[in-house]
């Protein structure tokens, strides 16, 4: 029996987000503390089984509700049945196009997931799912996706099959691991086997200071909150919205060159930027303002990761780590140094 297990990590959004879903570009880090695993093994048919993340069981309406609350209602089941569909389909198309190996045969399995990546707080859970459950698929029916391919064949599942407005960035990141500086610009945009794909550029990440992920453990809200009315602001024509759109694109330039020269504190007041102009579009969750002003309290820089529930920013030393464990502990936050590498 074949038994198949890949990871997708957790990402953060270092500069430029969110204008990754609007040919913007952005800087985006790996964060491997936290990760979802799919496992997928040779079975009679195929079969998708629910992990803890979609239990149905609670010990009274109320316990449900504060679930309801804190995560939402959907767990990983239905990202990895849409996962299957689009890549059977993906496969479907290149064979019909005369690519060769994308055959699919008869083979059927078994599929779970597991993650220990916060919810809904902006690290790419959901994305980490599915690009996981690709790798898998992947590695069992001897499919080989260009790397350049597989962010936008992620992003499809989310846009396609569930109608989830996102960008490249998070599948980008979680494909090429590491730092990556993202061009998504309609002159680098390309189509690839089908799919629109930007131009990505690996960056050291030697290059970068020291950096601290907090995330709220009580505070988390649906990605889909932020973006699905943002989306709709700048589908009308909303000039605020579009020049803001600019802007990330303009920082997230920016803090390529000042990685490039070596600029550490350019890129720490460049993150803080990052948030400032969010802030001036967008009606932000105030629990999670708070967790911007108090790591800014202590000295350091701070930003969203992604659409918000955990922050991303800047420190100085040791001290001010220490400090900044303390001040976002007391208001129910983790605080980690990202393991990039």
């Amino acid at each position: 029996m074949r038994i198949i297990r890949k990871r997708a990590c957790a990402r953060a959004g270092l500069l430029g987000n969110p204008s990754d879903g609007y040919n913007g570009k952005t800087i985006s880090v790996i964060v491997r503390n936290f990760f979802a695993e799919v496992t997928l093994y040779d079975w009679e048919f195929i079969e998708i089984r629910p992990s803890q993340e979609d239990h149905g069981r609670f010990s009274s309406i109320h316990d449900l509700l504060h679930d309801v609350e804190l995560h939402g209602y959907y767990g990983g089941v239905r990202l990895i049945k849409a996962t299957i569909k689009r890549f059977a389909e993906f496969c479907a198309q290149r064979h019909a196009a005369g690519d060769p190996g994308f055959e699919l045969g008869n083979e059927t399995f078994s599929i779970r997931y597991t993650t220990n990546i916060p919810r809904q707080v902006g690290m790419a859970g959901s994305s980490a799912i599915i690009v996981a459950t690709l790798r898998a698929l992947m590695e069992f029916y001897g499919v080989r996706i260009p790397l350049r391919v597989l962010p936008s064949l992620a992003l499809s599942v989310e846009r396609n099959e569930l109608g989830i407005a996102a960008g490249l960035q998070d599948r980008v990141i979680q494909v090429y691991e590491g730092v990556v500086y993202m061009d998504f610009s309609r002159e680098r945009m390309e189509e690839v086997c089908g799919l629109q794909c930007g131009h990505y550029e690996p960056l050291d990440a030697d290059l970068l200071p020291p950096l601290y992920i907090a995330y709220t453990r009580d505070r988390s809200e649906p990605t889909e909150v932020l973006h699905n009315p943002l989306r709709a602001r700048y589908d009308q024509g909303d000039q605020a919205v579009i020049g803001a759109m600019r802007d990330f694109a303009d920082l997230a330039a920016e803090g390529r060159n000042a990685l490039l020269t070596g600029d550490k504190e350019k890129l720490s007041e460049l993150m803080d930027r990052n948030f400032n102009t969010r802030r001036k579009i967008c009606q932000l969750s105030a629990p999670h303002v708070r967790m911007i002003e108090t790591a800014r309290e202590q000295g350091a820089s701070a930003k969203y990761c992604g659409s918000g529930g955990a922050i991303i920013g800047v420190y100085r030393d040791e001290a001010m780590f220490q400090q900044l464990e303390q001040a976002l502990g007391q208001i129910n936050c983790g605080v980690i140094k990202p393991t990039l590498l």
